[in-house]
């Protein structure tokens, strides 16, 4: 054996040249690459917040780039006149009235359903959860006639399920909860068992396991859920057309109406847009951390 061979590491694989290069820019390389990918998503939400920023005349004369010539078009009536519509502020409440608790009821329901699939023995959990898994293939449309001619029928003194708040967040909370149940039972059952067993061997209630174990450790999965079913809820306007009515109606189908009523009325249609899309990205942006610890967590799980 050549000196040059005895001074290797055995086993190791040989780096070729442009390997080696590659491997003392890429770090730089790389993050100057996401820096620019980030900046290019960006620019629609930008340009959406400077055509909202400025009136429909202008928005009509030229596109919103023209503001770094003439920053003078900038000014915030339109946002003034759109926060002085009863029917938008109505809307902004009926989508949190939406979102808020059907995010809450799918986490809650979901984490409790999760535990019980991965952890406790029961009769027939094998079959319930490939039952659960089934739902998942069922796209929402096949369900939305079904689903109104159900709410049709219901009438509890007086109160109509069928164009209420109530009717969506049951909608949203119903298909749900099958993408929950299985994301969250997958990432409990890889929690170590010996935790468990130590837990009951302690003297703890499952329920007590549940909220000192299984939900501390199953946090940054629940936060993921927690982030998807928010955006998804937010940002519907399939369901709502649907189950919603003038009453009921978020922001989306508010906006959708006013896009059918007036095509080209841009500085209604702009700020509203930019409100309802503010919120969510303020929502992952506080939560981010969680949510790429869940990712990690579920890629090495």
């Amino acid at each position: 054996m050549s000196a040059k061979n005895a001074g290797a590491a055995p086993g190791a694989p040989k780096r070729g040249v442009a390997a080696r290069i590659a491997g003392r820019i890429g770090g730089g390389v790389a993050q100057g690459l996401l820096v620019v990918v980030a900046l290019f998503w960006l620019v629609p939400t930008f340009g959406l917040l400077m055509a909202s920023l400025r009136s429909n005349e202008d928005n009509n004369a030229g596109g919103w780039w023209q503001v770094f010539t003439t920053p003078s078009q900038l000014t915030g009536e339109a946002y003034t006149a759109l926060l002085d519509k009863p029917d938008f502020i109505d809307s902004f409440w009926n989508t949190v009235l939406i979102t808020v608790p059907s995010t809450l009821l799918v986490v809650g329901i979901a984490a409790l359903a999760a535990y019980a699939f991965a952890w406790l023995e029961f009769p027939g959990r094998d079959w319930l959860f490939l039952l659960v898994v089934a739902l998942l293939v069922v796209p929402v449309q096949v369900a939305l006639i079904p689903v109104a001619k159900l709410y049709g029928r219901i009438d509890f003194g007086g109160f109509q399920m069928f164009g209420s708040v109530t009717g969506v967040v049951l909608f949203h909370v119903a298909f749900g909860l099958p993408f929950a149940i299985f994301l969250l039972r997958n990432f409990f059952a890889a929690i170590p068992r010996d935790l468990l067993e130590a837990a009951r061997m302690d003297g703890g209630s499952e329920w007590t396991i549940f909220r000192r174990v299984i939900f501390p450790l199953g946090g940054p999965a629940i936060a993921s859920l927690g982030i998807f079913q928010f955006l998804w809820v937010w940002n519907d306007l399939l369901v709502a057309l649907v189950f919603a009515d003038t009453g009921s109606q978020p922001m989306t189908k508010w906006l959708q109406s006013q896009m059918r009523q007036f095509t080209g009325n841009i500085d209604v249609l702009a700020p509203g847009a930019f409100l309802s899309l503010i919120i969510p990205l303020i929502v992952f942006f506080a939560f981010q951390r969680y949510f790429v610890q869940g990712v990690l967590a579920g890629s090495v799980k």
